[in-house]
């Protein structure tokens, strides 16, 4: 059983290491060493720690044990990452959805997000499209969007 819930404080070295372990055994595909050496200093347990004080961050835990994350503010996507071996088990799919209904509540008409080349193909699945493409000190980033038309009001009907 999946659980999605906001992050607790002991999570961050939990979510750090599901980062870490992502970035290097994924998106090193996609990337040189040395831009996933500065991802991965970047994203330590005190950097998630800060994260979480300036955005809503949410985990995906499995028995308590953390095997995906993703933040958000307002309608804005940031840090969606996934446990390697628990990939393709729809871990992905549940927390954005969980933050998609959560802006959809709050008014938000779209979601957006920027994605790696990684990441890219996985947005596209969840009906997201582009909007631009930019340069970071991580890279090309891909800018997507998603209409939320009509999720607050799904939410809001009674089942049956």
């Amino acid at each position: 059983m999946m659980d999605v819930r906001l992050l607790r404080p002991d999570d961050s070295s939990a979510v750090s290491g599901v980062i870490l372990q992502c970035l290097h055994e994924i998106n090193s595909r996609d990337y040189s060493e040395e831009i996933i050496a500065r991802m991965c200093a970047y994203f330590s347990p005190r950097r998630i720690e800060q994260l979480a004080q300036e955005r809503q961050m949410f985990v995906a835990a499995e028995k308590e044990t953390v095997v995906g994350t993703v933040s958000r503010d307002g309608n804005k996507v940031f840090t969606m990452f996934v446990q390697p071996r628990m990939i393709g088990r729809g871990v992905g799919r549940r927390l954005m959805q969980h933050i998609e209904d959560l802006a959809a509540q709050d008014g938000y008409e779209y979601m957006e997000t920027g994605a790696s080349i990684t990441a890219h193909g996985f947005y596209h699945r969840l009906g997201y499209v582009d909007v631009r493409t930019t340069e970071t000190e991580f890279g090309l980033n891909y800018i997507l969007r998603k209409p939320l038309r009509g999720r607050a009001l799904q939410q809001s009907l009674p089942e049956g």
